[in-house]
């Protein structure tokens, strides 16, 4: 049976772990205010030493600071900060200069550097200021020819200029790296450590790097921590797991699948690996602690953990650990779930406590993806009050645990002095680079005698960039303990203040400004809700429901040429009955379709798998954009088709409005089979007109069941109807009848052109004639771009949805000098995709529709083969039987050996020099389409010109290019790619109607009262 790895029966503890994940957050903070509350003369206690900690830090920061002090001088508020950051994330990993330079010019030319100078007493920050303001003078001497770059650079160059402003810059942002980074190999990081260590410091080292996406990655960042763990071991000369160094481990570096949906393959295939590396942290008798991610890994990395730790091998050995995320509203449990099994294993378990580091990362998500609510507090000082809770679960269960606190914050190191009382039994933490500090108050005998652990990232500094500015961004945020310990301006008491006391006294405990994903688009409309397949109990019952839907082999008759001509005259008489419908009453309709949608979701999810080839992911996306159209277009429906007053002279009224046009046939295709079809019946049926509904062939039991929908919502059989039946019978007569008021069209160019001579050859009224057609899709990728970034980007652009969606990824364009390193990695992540049964939950890519699209791609894949290189192709499964094409990428000469749109999991790839920019956008721009496009830059001026320079319709930077949501990224193209408006915007339904003004003389009767009445 499918899909068994993901229902198994969930232990009471994981239960209620699965429970807490999205749990509602004020009844999450009643019960942790509850455990957090200390009496008021420990609050006063700990408020004194966080006070003398506060003012120890500031008198020590004079002269010293590094990163605390380089945060607050440069704050994310400023537009210095973000160029910083922006630089520091990009620069070094650019391979050629030319696009350095423009990044240069992009985030120096314009901040004001020499107003920050010396102004910090902390000699980094004036060293650092110095080199960019100086950049900044070099670069922009001329300021009224500022956009005349190649002169600029030309007249530079002369002088030798242009190579000592990249150096300047480049080691500006080295020397920004080098406070993140500890060294740039395992030994230069523990050689430089040697001097904290005698202080009483301890370290743990992490082999940075992003997560692995080819197994390639993978094994070498195995390696990379195998090496490590033999170093580090080697200069513990014998210490213990408490008082030697450790090492960090990322779970996702380990395997370039590790996701839920893959939750099979990771325990096979990591776990050995894993295995490995803590049987060898053992052998040297070091601390071994797996790094928190992003929420949706949790459970996966509790998996693992709980094989991990019922290993008899490990006996004997109290070094192995894991970091728990306060902001997380699982953290408790977590906590609980580990003492649980310490207890059951008879050993001592490390447990790193953190705030956390995705946090607006999980916000977005949540959003995204419509779910019940968010992972993590909306607060900060949520947080904080989650932090305490579990600092006394930590401090309780010490026989079994061991707590690392990890904190820049003097208030959360004085509760936790506090609330040991007296016990030395665990550690605090620290980022290496920053709290420094603090700690020099905190470690050694003179303090409080208490070890810290430094958090030491190790590796290349190109290689660390995106590491850094995630905690730029973590911790450089005004409202970060970091920024604000070091800031004068910001008073003591408010920085020691007790969060427990802060959120009780809040009427709105959740913040008001972050709504709950469903509130997002506020009294406007409500969000389609969405499934977490990351949590058990919510996808438990769609799982089971699909594993048992048996699909009819009965598909909706073909009507007959005399069925048709009734349901055209049905739909005439009908049409002027609903036209003079109430407006409210056509939305109330469907606002109840909306509801309708929601409730039927499982067999609509069912319908997608088994009849469109849809995966359970991409099913559940497409029901949510089906009733997302319902609620905006109602929604737009109550805004357009009010009466307008029109202004003229006095004596008059006038007024504009729409109306329907009558009779609108919608033909749609069958690769969003209920959302497109939907997106156009309900956009015509609200703007007053009757609707002949022709879904595709291939999808016709999906397009029923939302026929049937429909009519349950209140609209009458009359008003909507399915027309079954062939394009070249049903689609031509509906296009060539004149008693048919305007068509609706989602589909191939060459369809659309055929309908549009029709309609021109009409002898009646001209009609409307919305299409929306295919696309040549580009993306281009320059060399400032993170490789990893672009190369997720395309996986999901160019094969999701087995690359059958208008908006997939035909042709990536990338930067000749960073093409070798993307192509390789882009091979790599293609291998690990799973082409397989649309219904099984670890599929990635399903079935294309039929055997005359699969016969079309494998045409031009053979084609391909004689004409272009190929670069990878997938290896299917011999036990898959139907339309399966293999996902496969291409390296072609030039745009012009693609004549039309491939519609499947064809990726083409072709490397360009950055000299050809211009000439590379007049070849897209040549091609005649222009519905979607992505662009990859960290140079905002690139992306402004790209931009301005290309007819798309829907341009994507730094992301992928499918999944346009209704009513924030309305889509639809212009050229051969369709004539709007574009579907999900606010004027589609508009479209779909005609306007009529009514004139009133008012002074007919004699005389205007209005104008004689006026007072003097």
């Amino acid at each position: 049976m499918l899909n068994q790895e993901f229902l198994f029966e969930l232990s009471p503890l994981r239960r209620e772990l699965c429970a807490a994940y999205r749990a509602d957050e004020r009844q999450c903070l009643e019960t942790l205010l509850n455990q957090a509350e200390l009496p008021q003369e420990t609050l006063n206690q700990i408020q004194e030493t966080a006070r003398k900690l506060v003012v120890a830090v500031r008198k020590r920061r004079l002269g010293k600071g590094g990163l605390d002090s380089f945060l607050f001088e440069y704050d994310l508020s400023s537009e210095e900060g973000i160029a910083l950051m922006c630089l520091a994330e990009a620069l070094l990993r650019i391979p050629d200069n030319e696009t350095i330079n423009l990044l240069i010019k992009d985030k120096i030319t314009q901040p004001d550097w020499e107003q920050h100078l010396g102004k910090s007493k902390s000699t980094f920050v004036n060293a650092t200021t110095w080199a960019l303001m100086l950049t900044g003078k070099i670069i922009n001497p001329q300021r009224a020819n500022a956009n005349n770059l190649s002169s600029v650079i030309q007249r530079l160059t002369k002088r030798s200029g242009e190579p000592v402003i990249r150096e300047a810059i480049l080691q500006a942002m080295k020397i920004l790296g080098r406070q993140f980074v500890m060294g740039q190999t395992i030994e230069e990081a523990i050689k430089r450590a040697a001097s904290n260590e005698s202080k009483g410091y301890r370290y743990s080292y992490d082999m940075l790097g992003e997560e692995a996406l080819t197994n390639e990655d993978a094994e070498r960042y195995f390696n990379s921590y195998l090496k490590a763990i033999e170093t580090i071991g080697q200069s513990n000369a014998g210490k213990d797991p408490y008082n030697g160094a450790g090492i960090s481990v990322k779970l996702s570096a380990l395997h370039p699948r590790y996701e839920w949906r893959q939750r099979n393959r990771v325990l096979r295939e990591l776990l050995p690996r894993l295995e490995k590396l803590v049987l060898a942290a053992k052998q040297w008798s070091m601390n071994f602690t797996i790094d928190a991610e992003e929420a949706e890994r949790l459970d996966l990395s509790l998996d693992l953990i709980e094989k991990i730790m019922a290993d008899p091998r490990l006996d004997g050995w109290d070094g192995f650990g894991l970091a728990v995320q306060a902001y997380q509203k699982r953290a408790p449990f977590v906590i609980d779930f580990m003492v649980g099994l310490a207890k059951r294993y008879n050993r001592r378990i490390m447990i790193r406590l953190v705030k956390g580091a995705y946090w607006d990362a999980e916000i977005k998500w949540s959003q995204e993806k419509g779910l019940s609510g968010y992972p993590v507090f909306t607060r900060k000082a949520s947080t904080d009050v989650s932090y305490i809770a579990c600092v006394k679960k930590l401090l309780a269960a010490t026989d079994v645990i061991f707590p690392q606190f990890a904190t820049h914050n003097a208030y959360t190191v004085a509760l936790v002095i506090k609330l040991a009382q007296g016990n030395r039994d665990f550690e605090f933490q620290c980022l290496h680079g920053m709290g420094e500090a603090l700690y020099a108050n905190v470690v050694g005998a003179e303090y409080f005698d208490i070890p810290c652990r430094v958090y030491a990232p190790v590796g290349g500094h190109k290689d660390l960039l995106a590491y850094l500015v995630r905690r730029l961004l973590e911790n450089g945020a005004n409202t970060s303990f970091v920024n604000r310990i070091v800031d004068e301006r910001a008073a003591v008491d408010e920085i020691i203040a007790d969060p427990c006391n802060k959120i009780k006294g809040l009427v709105n405990k959740p913040h008001p400004k972050i709504p709950l994903p469903e509130a997002l688009y506020g009294d406007d409309r409500p969000n389609s809700h969405g499934v977490d397949f990351t949590n058990p109990l919510e996808y438990k019952s769609i799982l089971q429901f699909v594993n048992e839907y048996k699909i009819s082999n009965t598909k909706p008759a073909a009507l007959s040429v005399e069925q048709l001509e009734v349901a055209i005259v049905t739909a005439r008489k009908a049409g002027k009955l609903w036209g003079m419908t109430d407006i409210a009453a056509r939305v109330r309709c469907l606002h109840q379709m909306a509801v309708l949608l929601e409730q039927h979701r499982l067999e609509l999810i069912a319908l997608l798998v088994y009849e469109a080839g849809k995966n359970l992911l991409d099913a559940n996306a497409e029901v949510r954009e089906a009733i997302d159209y319902c609620w905006y277009y109602a929604q737009r429906t109550l805004i357009d088709f009010k009466a307008e007053v029109l202004h003229g002279p006095t004596g008059e009224y006038n007024e504009i409005r729409l109306h329907g046009r009558g009779v609108i046939a919608c033909i749609s295709p069958w690769n969003f089979p209920l959302a497109i079809f939907l997106g156009q019946v309900v956009g015509a049926l609200l703007a007053g007109n009757a609707v002949l509904a022709k879904p595709a062939t291939q999808t016709s039991l999906i397009a029923q069941k939302a026929v049937e929908l429909l009519h349950l919502s209140g609209i009458p059989k009359e008003v909507v109807q399915l027309i079954i039946g062939s394009g070249a019978v049903v689609g031509e007569a509906l296009a060539i009848d004149t008693r048919v008021d305007g068509i609706v069209f989602t589909g191939s160019t060459e369809t659309a052109w055929h309908i549009n001579r029709m309609l021109a050859n009409r002898n009646g009224p001209i009609v409307p004639f919305v299409a929306e057609t295919g696309g040549q899709n580009v993306m281009i990728a320059d060399s400032s771009v993170l490789p990893e970034q672009v190369v997720k980007d395309v996986l999901t652009s160019a094969f999701g949805s087995a690359g059958q969606r208008c908006s997939s990824l035909r042709i990536l364009l990338v930067q000749q000098e960073v093409s070798d390193k993307i192509i390789k990695m882009l091979i790599g992540a293609m291998s690990e995709l799973n082409v397989g049964n649309p219904a099984d939950l670890a599929t990635d890519i399903g079935p294309v529709i039929d055997k005359k699209a699969l016969d079309a791609l494998n045409t031009h894949k053979e084609r391909m083969l004689r004409e272009a290189t190929l670069l990878y192709e997938a290896k299917l499964s011999p036990k898959l039987h139907g339309n399966y094409c293999a996902p496969c990428a291409f390296e072609i000469k030039s745009l012009t050996q693609l004549q039309q749109e491939v519609f499947g999991p064809i990726l083409h790839v072709l490397r360009y020099k950055a000299s050809d920019l211009d000439a590379v956008l007049d070849q897209i721009n040549a091609m005649g389409y222009g519905l979607t496009m992505g662009i990859h830059s960290r140079i905002d001026e690139t992306i402004d010109y790209i931009i301005q320079r290309m007819h798309v319709g829907n341009i994507y930077v730094n992301r992928n290019i499918i999944g346009a949501v209704v009513g924030v990224q309305p889509f639809g193209g212009e050229g051969l790619s369709g004539t709007g408006p574009k579907a999900g915007g606010p004027r589609y339904v508009a479209r779909l109607a005609t306007e009529r003004t009514v004139s009133i003389n008012t002074a007919a009767a004699g005389g205007n009262a209005s104008l004689m009445s006026l007072a003097e």
